[in-house]
């Protein structure tokens, strides 16, 4: 039987590359691939259509874009359109969410929660499911310390942004079906570009850092943002585009819930060592106090001009740690493994240097 995909969150940069990665993988055996788009993203969404396929030699024709929206009932696509989708998806691919730690609430309800709700219930009327992947994140944790299982969700924890509390909302929607859909819940760290291209269209994340390191580049001492013991598990696109593939497809992988975590992260002190050694051959001295850090990047004007996101401070006190175990046993007979950070650190740099004036790249800080 071949594959019909239908995917949610492109254009955006996972979704994406997933679809390319599924291609690469799949190809032979991929009938359609259905992208559901906002209506202002139609025509973005076809120009991206179109360059993918003149670069990479494929016909236009494996892709259809439907306008939709996940907010609303039936995803907002026509009566017929539904209808016929129903007897050929084989695999929903759900990654539209706001991707953004400053995001207000109802917004990110609205997307991340409703959204969700209206996809798990659209899933419910395809007849020839075989799979239907949620993308969630690994910071569903929230504010909770320690070994953070796979096979935990509820938790009574509390969040420290709007991001983690709606996608968790979001991820017990989908949790919640495991038993009558064929569900796999892709939790990734935060995501950063590829390990050896260093390729990338948001500096968020990680280059929160590197944004950081930018500005106090010709400042005399750069000082490690509080003491930075907790870790930091940033992982490159490319595992969790491949690792994702994989689990998609693979029988062990219906009905879990992966981790697509760095197995073995580094601190947040050891990461902003790296960082600034290999791009300011500066080694960092002395401790700028977190609480001194955030009350800096409480004025809209330091928070515009250094590119850092104040929500990104509460990810230096956190003291998670990420157990992907269930995810290592089930990648275990494939070449998929989590490259080290060290590894790809130049890659990722070059690519920074090269793109750092690209206004396009850096998000819209509020």
């Amino acid at each position: 039987m071949n594959y019909h995909f239908f995917v949610t969150g492109f254009p955006g940069f996972i979704a994406r590359n997933l679809i390319n990665q599924l291609i690469k993988d799949y190809k032979p055996s991929i009938d359609k691939i259905s992208l559901l788009v906002l209506p202002n993203q139609e025509k973005k969404a076809l120009q991206e259509i179109s360059y993918f396929c003149l670069e990479n030699r494929i016909e236009e024709s494996l892709f259809e874009v439907i306008v939709g929206d996940i907010t609303k009932e039936d995803l907002g696509i026509n009566f017929d359109k539904n209808n016929e989708l129903q007897w050929k998806i084989t695999h929903i691919f759900h990654l539209a969410a706001i991707y953004d730690l400053a995001v207000e609430k109802d917004l990110a309800f609205q997307v991340n929660v409703k959204g969700t709700e209206n996809v798990t219930k659209w899933a419910h009327t395809i007849k020839a499911l075989q799979r239907y992947v949620y993308f969630s994140t690994a910071y569903v944790s929230g504010k909770r310390e320690g070994r953070i299982y796979e096979k935990e969700l509820m938790k009574g924890q509390a969040f420290k942004n709007y991001y983690e509390q709606t996608k968790y909302e979001a991820e017990v929607v989908v949790e919640n079906e495991k038993e009558v859909l064929p569900i796999t819940i892709i939790r990734p760290g935060i995501v950063r570009g590829h390990s050896e291209t260093g390729k990338t269209t948001k500096f968020d994340g990680i280059y929160f850092m590197l944004n950081l390191l930018d500005h106090l580049r010709f400042s005399p001492t750069i000082p490690y943002i509080s003491h930075g013991n907790a870790e930091g598990n940033f992982v490159p696109v490319d595992y969790v585009l491949k690792a994702t593939s994989y689990l998609s497809f693979a029988t062990v992988g219906t009905g879990k819930t992966y981790h697509l975590t760095d197995p073995k992260p580094y601190t947040m002190r050891e990461l902003q060592k790296m960082l600034s050694e290999t791009y300011l051959t500066k080694i960092p001295r002395g401790v700028l106090p977190l609480q001194l850090a955030r009350f800096g990047l409480s004025f809209t004007m330091i928070r515009k001009w250094l590119q850092v996101e104040k929500e990104a401070m509460d990810y230096f006190t956190t003291y998670s740690s990420y157990d992907c175990s269930q995810t290592l046993a089930d990648l275990k007979s494939t070449t998929i493994r989590c490259p080290d950070f060290k590894m790809s650190l130049e890659s990722m740099i070059t690519y920074y240097r090269k793109y750092k004036d690209d206004a396009e790249k850096h998000i819209n800080i509020k």
